[in-house]
């Protein structure tokens, strides 16, 4: 039995449509916290319980019969590690075969500033005793495909990245590659450094968009204040629009660059083209 959790959200969505290609839907579990919200999920033949990152009762009553979990990580910034730990405690009492946990890129020594959480949560996972895989997932390429229709509005891509290097894939992707980790024979003790096939700059994805749109779209590189403060202009909340800032600063400095070609290797072909991801974008 397979069980993900978080699985209403994009990710987990995408990593139970990943496995219900190989694996019967019977022996999937979506563990989350609303389970009004997975009715479609239910719909396919996929088990639904209730668990909730904070309720170690429901964690174990979710984890009944595992014998691999993917732990997705929380996205409630400050609070993800004892969370985390919630879940993995309840894992060493299942007795699962298999903790895999969606990381960071590079989670060890990476300087964003997100990654403190993960390198804890990492830290407790090796300490459980559980055999276990880390998917150090790179960025989503959707992270910047997604706004691409307000910076053509505007005339301008605005960033903090500058001339840094972004080896960013499809959220499809590294869903995909949860999946194959979690549907392998056996458990798999691994590190896994996930990312896109061919990095690119901010400002090859403006003229990419460029290209494609046929309006000049000029790549405007901020400071990092000048970015969080853009950001908190256009409404996002003062945690997310630092994060977001510290993250293109940091990128800047090549923390999300990568070319292991790891990803492309274990879903078994090539990562999205930027030309493609462009093209995709709302």
């Amino acid at each position: 039995m397979i069980i993900v959790t978080g699985a209403t959200g994009q990710l987990g969505r995408l990593t139970i449509a990943s496995l219900l290609k190989t694996t019967p839907a019977a022996q999937i579990v979506a563990a989350v916290r609303d389970v009004a919200k997975a009715a479609d999920l239910a719909a396919l033949g996929v088990q639904v319980r209730r668990a909730d990152y904070t309720d170690p009762a429901s964690l174990d009553a979710a984890l009944q019969g595992a014998s691999k979990v993917l732990l997705i990580s929380s996205n409630d910034l400050g609070q993800r590690v004892p969370q985390h730990r919630n879940v993995i405690d309840a894992a060493v009492r299942a007795k699962v075969a298999l903790l895999a946990y969606t990381s960071v890129l590079h989670a060890d020594r990476s300087t964003l500033s997100l990654a403190a959480e993960h390198r804890e949560t990492e830290q407790a996972i090796r300490a459980s005793g559980l055999h276990y895989s880390l998917l150090r997932n790179g960025w989503y390429i959707e992270n910047y495909t997604g706004t691409l229709g307000g910076a053509v509005a505007h005339g301008a891509l605005a960033g903090g990245a500058g001339e840094g290097r972004i080896a960013a894939a499809a959220r499809a992707e590294y869903a995909e590659a949860a999946a194959a980790v979690l549907a392998s024979a056996g458990p798999v003790e691994q590190v896994y450094e996930l990312a896109g096939d061919t990095a690119f700059t901010l400002a090859e994805l403006a003229a990419e968009v460029a290209r494609q749109t046929g309006k000049p779209l000029p790549f405007h590189n901020l400071s990092q204040t000048e970015y969080r403060e853009m950001l908190l202009g256009l409404g996002l909340p003062a945690p997310l629009a630092e994060l977001i800032a510290d993250s293109d600063a940091q990128a800047a400095k090549g923390a999300l660059d990568d070319n292991s070609g790891t990803l492309g290797k274990l879903i078994g072909h090539p990562t999205i083209a930027l030309a493609a991801a462009v093209k995709a974008a709302p």
